[in-house]
Formats: C-alpha cells, sequence, structure tokens
C-alpha cells in the first residue's frame, strides 16, 4: 500500500515519524488493529519499522523499557527505537521490524515443555529488571482489580447484557479470584499473553517473541499458571488440555531451578483458569462460538481442585 497522499493512515503519523526517526513513511507493510493500532511502515529512507499507538493506561513506558533491556540482552523480540511518547490520548512508540517465522502449534505435553522454555528464559532475563510496575494489569489478568463487581470494569463489555454469561463460567470465575486475591506473594514482572500467536519460530528455534504491551505484575506462580493455559492459543482462544498444563509448569520450574511451594502450585492452577473465564464471558456477550465456554465446562473442577479453590 502506497503512503502518498490518501493513504488511510492517522493524522499524526506522518509527523511523528519525521519527529522521531527524520523520515515520513513512504508504504504501509501492514496494518492490525486490536487494542493497539500497529503500523508496519516503510520510511523514506528504506527502513521498515512498526509504530503502536494505544490509548495510555500509565504502563506503556514500562513495557518498552522492558522490550528494550531485553533485545539489549539478546532475548528474540523486536529492538524499541524510540521510548513511548504521548501523542494526545495515545500512547506511542517505535521498533525494529522482526518478520517471519512460523507459529509452533499443538498443545501436547511435547509442545508444552518448549512453550515452558522460552518463559522460564524469560522470566529469568527479566528478574534482573528494575522497571515501575506496568499497571493497571491488562484487563484479561485483571483479577487483582479494585472494582466494584466480579469482573474488572471494561465499559463495552459492561454495557452488555450480562444474563447471558453462563452460571458456570461466573462461579467458577469466582471462585478462582477468591483463591487468587488470598495468595500471599510478591508481584514480578512477566509476560500476560503467553500465547502461541505472540511467538514465531524458524527451523525449530524461537525466532521473537511478541506483544510486548502485555507485561503484567502479578505473582510469578501466577503469570506461569496463565501461560500453562494458554501457550497454545492460535486462533480463538481456549485452555490447554490439564496434562499438558502440569508438563509446562513441572518444566518451568525444572529450568528455573526451584520447585514451587504448595500455595503457589495451587496459584498456579487458579491462575490457569482466569483467562479463560475472561474469554468464555467475552465469548458469551460477544454470541460467538463457545470455544472458553466448553473448555471451562469440561476443566474447571479438576483445576479448581488442584487450585484448592
Amino acid at each position: 500500500m502506497n503512503a502518498g497522499p490518501g493513504t488511510d493512515l492517522p493524522d499524526w503519523l506522518r509527523s511523528w515519524c519525521v519527529d522521531q526517526l527524520g523520515h515520513e513513511p513512504i508504504s504501509v507493510l501492514f496494518e492490525l488493529r486490536s487494542i493497539s493500532a500497529v503500523y508496519g511502515l516503510r520510511l523514506a529512507g528504506g527502513r521498515d519499522i512498526v509504530v503502536k499507538a494505544r490509548e495510555d493506561e500509565g504502563r506503556e513506558a514500562s513495557c518498552v523499557a522492558a522490550q528494550a533491556w531485553l533485545a539489549e540482552r539478546g532475548f528474540p523480540c523486536a529492538r524499541p527505537i524510540t521510548l513511548a511518547v504521548s501523542v494526545g490520548t495515545l500512547v506511542v512508540h517505535a521498533e525494529e521490524s522482526l518478520p517471519g517465522g512460523e507459529m509452533l502449534l499443538g498443545e501436547s505435553s511435547d509442545v508444552a515443555e518448549r512453550y515452558a522454555a522460552v518463559f522460564a528464559r524469560l522470566m529469568t532475563e527479566l528478574a534482573d529488571l528494575a522497571v515501575d510496575p506496568p499497571l493497571p494489569n491488562p484487563r484479561w489478568i485483571r483479577w487483582d482489580h479494585a472494582d466494584s463487581e466480579l469482573w474488572p470494569a471494561i465499559g463495552f463489555l459492561d454495557e452488555q447484557d450480562q444474563s447471558v454469561v453462563p452460571e458456570h463460567v461466573i462461579e467458577t470465575a469466582n471462585r478462582v479470584r477468591k483463591r487468587l486475591l488470598a495468595a500471599d506473594l510478591p508481584c514480578v514482572l512477566g509476560h500476560g499473553d503467553f500465547e502461541a500467536q505472540n511467538l514465531r519460530w524458524r527451523n525449530g528455534d524461537l525466532w521473537a517473541v511478541h506483544d510486548w504491551d502485555s507485561l503484567a505484575w502479578q505473582p510469578e506462580a501466577a503469570l506461569v499458571g496463565a501461560a500453562s493455559g494458554a501457550f497454545a492459543n492460535s486462533g480463538p482462544p481456549t485452555l490447554a488440555p490439564i496434562e499438558s498444563s502440569a508438563a509446562f509448569l513441572a518444566t518451568y520450574q525444572d529450568l528455573r531451578g526451584r520447585r514451587f511451594t504448595a500455595e503457589e502450585q495451587e496459584i498456579a492452577w487458579a491462575a490457569s483458569l482466569w483467562t479463560p473465564v475472561h474469554n468464555a464471558r467475552w465469548e458469551s456477550l460477544h454470541g460467538t462460538a463457545p470455544v472458553s465456554r466448553e473448555a471451562v465446562r469440561e476443566q474447571a473442577a479438576e483445576r479448581l481442585r488442584r487450585a484448592n479453590a
């Protein structure tokens, strides 16, 4: 797509590229819109970059700093090339383009162990970083909210008819959140959206981890538990098999050289359910296929048992 006159780029983006990077965009390589707006651009100087813009929640500077820290230490991720910069109500940064690679698909225990090895490496690297906590946490991992209802306040979800959310989803969410909030564990920095769709591999080796906007500040066991349930997601989100989550948790602890305490084990299993119940609510409110809803129905009892919830 040509980025000349008429291309549907935000008004601020051209001047931002000139101010921050010294060149204007001449073509649009791709554009994605979800929570963030993501633009793959080719600049007049011939450089390919990615610009990310999202509503400013006060957490983005820490996410960009952590991503830069990891890239400098050789972790496979795109290197930020600007700081997080305010543009009106948005916060914007640019990073190197790191295209290519394939998703590693599957939800077997063997695949779980490969993802767990990446997560262990990531958490080991982040343990040495001092950064302001990126709060509030992403909404799908924000069980620690201070809002008055079960779910964190999300206007466009809250204004819909909540009666369509199945009772088994609400009951599971209540039990999970109660168990997570009862934990007395320190919070650490970690990836809060560790899914197959956010990683790329080449020839069997890790090529890139993406989506650093989704860093979270939660207990280590909770972050690992959430990842153990979500690692296989490559499309509509669901929940990995219980035996695969168990393999993920065991491999992570082996590679980190520390066994979780009994409380941490329970918190890991509880956290493995929070994102799926969030997704199940989303499915119900939007009338989409009940992928997470069915996974929660099938697995909740055993995961709650392991969580002592």
